[in-house]
């Protein structure tokens, strides 16, 4: 496949993702018909981001509209924010991690949201107001950005963050070279994503809602690896939570629902993907 050809199809992909998390953002978080990666209301927002480790506390300080449902973990807890810290989320939506992190690095930290979507970044910006007014902080920012060009200064972030976000890119050893050029030397990773175990039946792999839903875009655990190490990055640490998919399957999710449609007899979601903790850092300079 010649260079044009991979631009196209990775602009085909960008596109994609880009109009189905824009019709997510329009809705209000309404996650329906299983083009996200949860359920269909603001009930099963916050059933699965209490699933996955967010507290009680956590969400009932975040600005309404701010949990989407769009989480497969909590990179918050993987992160041991400490305060001061500057920490930068890929994909941040409107806003959930953000400002669950800011609240961790206070009033001398900083916490950045990048997201290529124009109606979530809308949607984080209308949050800012409420979470000032919940926590007396002024320490968030929004910038609109692809993961693969993060508008974001070399060695200028203590942690990134991400959740759920990096399976939807088309160049995902792009992202990985990009989060350890903003890193500071030293600095750390503290992602969620969803991988795959072993690849997806063909079937599966064409369907637009499994691609915005996080799913056919995600690799190999081992690709996951590879690409983090050749970033590079250093002590990288994967944690597979296979939990995660039975809890969509056993919740009856709409998109995990006709995912198993094609699958062989006999077989899950659960056979095929999983949710993985990434933890790694930026070796220090000598």
């Amino acid at each position: 496949m010649s260079k044009t050809e991979l631009t196209d199809e990775a602009e085909v992909v960008r596109t994609a993702v880009r109009e189905g998390y824009a019709k997510i953002a329009e809705k209000d978080g309404s996650c329906c018909s299983g083009v996200s990666c949860c359920g269909s209301n603001v009930e099963d927002s916050v059933q699965l981001a209490k699933y996955v480790g967010y507290s009680a506390e956590e969400l009932a300080a975040l600005p309404e509209g701010a949990n989407m449902g769009l989480s497969c973990g909590n990179p918050n807890a993987l992160a041991s924010l400490k305060p001061g810290e500057v920490v930068l989320d890929l994909g941040s939506g409107g806003g959930f991690d953000v400002f669950i992190a800011a609240r961790n690095v206070g009033a001398a930290g900083l916490a950045i949201g990048v997201d290529m979507t124009p109606e979530m970044l809308a949607k984080a910006r209308k949050n800012i107001a409420g979470y000032r007014k919940r926590s007396g902080l002024d320490n968030v920012e929004f910038r609109l950005g692809e993961i693969e060009h993060l508008p974001v200064a070399d060695n200028s972030v203590d942690v990134v963050i991400s959740n759920c976000v990096i399976n939807l890119s088309p160049d995902k050893p792009q992202v990985w070279r990009e989060i350890a050029r903003v890193l500071k030397p030293g600095g750390r990773v503290a992602v969620s994503d969803l991988a795959l175990l072993k690849p997806l039946p063909a079937e599966v792999l064409k369907m637009v809602e499994a691609l915005v839903g996080c799913v056919t875009g995600a690799v190999l655990v081992s690709e996951t690896e590879r690409m983090a190490r050749e970033a590079p990055l250093a002590d990288i640490r994967l944690n597979p939570k296979q939990d995660y998919v039975k809890a969509m399957t056993d919740w009856n999710d709409p998109l995990y629902k006709k995912i198993m449609e094609h699958l062989p007899d006999g077989s899950g979601p659960g056979d095929y993907i999983t949710s993985l903790e990434v933890m790694a850092r930026k070796e220090s300079k000598l």
